[in-house]
């Protein structure tokens, strides 16, 4: 099954969000159909979370469409998931940076176990 090119999933996740109240916004635009994904979660309360792609191995063989996540920094603070991002941009220039406010900390990001 091929992977949801990442224009449209980028469009798609921000609208669900807004559907469910949780402020969001595009960051930084990337590659439109292959651009890594990152998502920052601020908790607005000094900590935050940022999410990356999964690496495929940790995906089953029938998952190969899906587009999974796994936690790149948890639990650190805004400025500590801040440097990572200034590190992968430097790695990858073509991706794609999603930021969302949430004291819960929700995403509705499928993650990688």
């Amino acid at each position: 099954m091929p992977r949801l090119r990442s224009d449209f999933w980028v469009s798609a996740h921000l609208r669900r969000l807004a559907v469910e109240g949780i402020p969001a916004v595009l960051r930084r635009r990337g590659a439109a159909e292959a651009g890594a994904v990152f998502v920052k979660v601020d908790r607005l309360d000094g900590s935050a979370d940022l999410y990356g792609p999964a690496p495929q191995a940790l995906f089953e063989e029938e998952d190969s469409g899906a587009r999974r996540f796994t936690g790149v920094v948890r639990d650190g603070s805004p400025l500590d998931a801040e440097e990572r991002l200034t590190k992968e941009i430097r790695f990858d220039s073509d991706l794609w940076i999603v930021e969302i406010d949430d004291r819960a900390g929700r995403h509705f990001l499928d993650l990688a176990e």
